[in-house]
């Protein structure tokens, strides 16, 4: 047995009082006067045995009740394997989840209500001069400073639903940060939070030595809930008034099958589709809608259905831009390709702008969904860098190489990006053998496919390196499989290598009725424009079209009356905001430069949290270190189990009963145990 406080054992010198009073007790005695006393020495001899009993017995419980008082006052205890040093100074480290899901009623209300009252219970548990940390899924600043107990109680009063959703190794790793900061403590972790599968993760937590990991789980009910995934539209160029097709991808997280959930479908307000759908339980499913009368410019889309009772995740929203006319940038060899300026001329949608090779502005090549590259014989080095980032990054690159290439240039620019690259001159006649008519370059295009199709002839050809084949599609082989125009991947974009460059002297491919329709084909497909949507808390940095900007002129995000300033910075021709944390609600939010509007970008809330499915407390026994605790929040209070874990088994509660005991003990012998008085002999007189 241990004590929490043991200068108080000083105190037992105490009992020498009233061990003393019971020695010293001087007592006044009234004379009575008889004639013999002779008869009087029997009762004499047991009235003094009886009284020295009952001396004793009070002497024995005022003694022990003094004991016990102190004892409860020295905090006596059984000490466990993970019991803290007495008067040793601790922190507390407690992260109060406050996720969407924590919006969730049970018994006691909703679980975000309960984890507060659980946080205040751990909290009472320690003593007045330890310190605590309260941390939050948002990760806020004011958080990571250490607080008395009356500041932590004030600060958790001030905790709200957060959109936020972080795994349980970030937030062990965020507690454990300002545990580092203070040496020579005991320190203490503990998480409250309905400890969902899919948002809490299976990755078991590695604590540093000497910290404590204890998980509070809070009992929540299943629920019933369905959610929009993620959505996609099926044209990669917008133009408009034509029609549009919306892919929408449905969960139900349920154990049971949805009826009859009904759907609708915004665009800038206005309802441009409504549906509604069935879905088998812990089942996924995607469904199509169609739309049109889209003028142009950024389009707010909204997907709304109707679920009770979880509603944080029944709007959807995503933005896209219509564009009046598609930018091409076709880079020349210091004279304007008559027939790429032809082709590209014949739509109105698609604006060529010509260019020198040497006069490339390579700060706006991103503004280019697509590049066509025709007639340079040498490619610099500076335009080869720059074409192989804008590839990278996700632009289209269509090269057709020029008569007389130096083709060691060409395999500068291609060979890094994984592409084929021409390595010699083939001076004989043949013929385009085969067509891809499966490659998604040619969908849309043929409305019957002829069985002996007229194909581009061949005089000579760049005979294309093997290099690159294993992810390439061709889309026009020559006799032999020989490659004559093909396309290849390569990081977020695609090259498209022809075999021949765009003049009559090598092929009739300048004027053959195949040109117009590839070449559209490859531009419509080579739209790269910003995703649909953002998550809140995974997508913290939002790329976007590079702007000038200047200490005058700053980048501003805004929904309704809220306003943000990310963090804009310029990178290989592209402008990366970083917005942190300083998003919190879902929505679509107007990116301004000064008061122009630049984009309109859609952040949505982290679909971790639609799937109500909970650890068991054996599965959460997994995730902590052997001496880590799993408790699940009953009715009762916390504050109890947590002192016998961090002091073992406490007795002064024992020590204080014990106390009230042995009081009433001499209580009762002083009111009820009488010395008796025996009648005098009758020969006995009195003077």
């Amino acid at each position: 047995m241990q004590f929490v406080y043991p200068a108080f054992l000083f105190a037992l010198l105490s009992l020498t009082i009233p061990v003393l009073v019971h020695l010293f007790n001087f007592r006044r005695y009234q004379k009575v006067y008889f004639s013999n006393v002779q008869f009087l020495k029997e009762i004499k001899e047991q009235q003094s045995s009886r009284r020295n009993l009952r001396e004793r017995l009070i002497l024995a419980s005022r003694s022990l009740a003094l004991t016990f008082l102190v004892l409860a006052f020295a905090r006596p205890y059984f000490p466990n394997k993970n019991t803290v040093s007495p008067g040793k100074r601790q922190v507390i480290s407690i992260f109060l989840d406050n996720s969407y899901s924590m919006q969730t009623l049970n018994t006691e209300g909703s679980l975000l209500d309960e984890a507060k009252r659980r946080a205040k219970e751990i909290a009472s548990a320690y003593s007045i001069n330890d310190r605590f940390q309260l941390l939050t899924q948002d990760f806020e600043g004011k958080h990571q400073r250490l607080l008395t107990r009356q500041e932590f109680n004030d600060a958790v009063d001030e905790v709200k639903i957060s959109a936020q959703s972080r795994r349980l190794p970030q937030i062990v790793s965020r507690q454990q940060s300002i545990m580092q900061n203070q040496p020579g403590t005991a320190e203490q972790v503990y998480i409250i939070s309905d400890f969902q599968k899919s948002a809490t993760g299976q990755e078991p937590i590695k604590p540093n030595p000497g910290v404590n990991i204890n998980l509070v789980q809070l009992k929540a009910n299943t629920l019933p809930n369905i959610a929009v995934d993620s959505v996609w539209l099926l044209s990669a160029v917008h133009r408009p008034g034509e029609g549009e097709k919306l892919v929408i991808k449905l969960h139900n997280y349920a154990d049971k099958d949805a009826k009859g959930i009904p759907l609708k479908l915004f665009i800038n307000g206005a309802q441009k589709a409504l549906g509604s759908f069935s879905l088998k339980a812990k089942s996924t499913q995607q469904d199509t809608l169609a739309f049109s009368g889209l003028q142009s410019g950024w389009q707010q889309g909204l997907i709304q259905l109707q679920d009770n009772p979880i509603v944080f995740d029944n709007d959807f929203y995503f933005t896209f831009n219509v564009k009046q006319q598609m930018p091409v940038l076709l880079i020349n060899g210091g004279q304007v390709n008559p027939y790429l300026q032809a082709a590209m001329a014949t739509d109105a949608f698609f604006k060529p702008v010509d260019v020198n090779y040497g006069s490339v502005d390579y700060a706006g090549l991103s503004n280019y969904p697509v590049v066509m590259l025709a007639d340079v014989k040498s490619i610099p080095t500076g335009l080869a860098q720059q074409l192989k980032t804008y590839v990278a990054k996700g632009g289209t690159l269509v090269v057709f190489p020029a008569d007389g290439a130096n083709l060691n240039s060409y395999r500068g620019l291609l060979q890094p990006t994984g592409a084929a690259w021409p390595e010699k001159l083939v001076a004989e006649a043949t013929r385009v053998n085969s067509l891809n008519t499966s490659s998604p370059l040619f969908k849309g295009v043929f409305e019957d496919i002829p069985r002996n199709p007229d194909l581009p002839l061949v005089q000579k050809y760049y005979q294309l390196s093997s290099g690159g084949r294993a992810q390439s599609e061709a889309l026009m082989d020559l006799l032999g499989r020989q490659p004559f125009w093909s396309g290849y991947r390569s990081g977020s974009g695609k090259i498209y290598l022809s075999a021949v460059p765009l003049q009559e002297s090598y092929s009739n491919l300048p004027r053959h009725a195949l040109l117009i329709p590839i070449l559209f084909r490859i531009a419509l497909l080579s739209g790269h424009d910003q995703p649909l949507y953002y998550t809140i808390g995974k997508n913290e940095v939002v790329e976007t079209i590079p702007f000038q900007l200047s200490e005058k002129q700053v980048l501003k995000l805004s929904k309704g009356n809220q306003t943000f300033i990310p963090d804009a910075r310029q990178q290989e021709g592209s402008t990366f905001l970083y917005v942190a944390d300083q998003i919190q609600q879902p929505g679509n939010y107007l990116l301004k430069k000064q008061d122009s509007l630049a984009a309109v970008i859609a952040f949505n809330n982290n679909r971790l949290e639609s799937d109500l499915t909970y650890f068991e407390p054996g599965e959460l026994k997994n995730l902590v270190p052997k001496n880590g605790m799993v408790a699940q929040a009953g009715m009762g209070s916390l504050q109890g189990a947590i002192s016998e874990t961090n002091f073992g088994l406490q007795l002064w509660k024992v020590c204080i009963i014990l106390a009230l005991i042995f009081v009433a003990a001499e209580i009762l012998l002083i009111r009820f145990y009488k010395v008796e008085k025996q009648p005098l002999s009758a020969s006995a007189t009195f003077k």
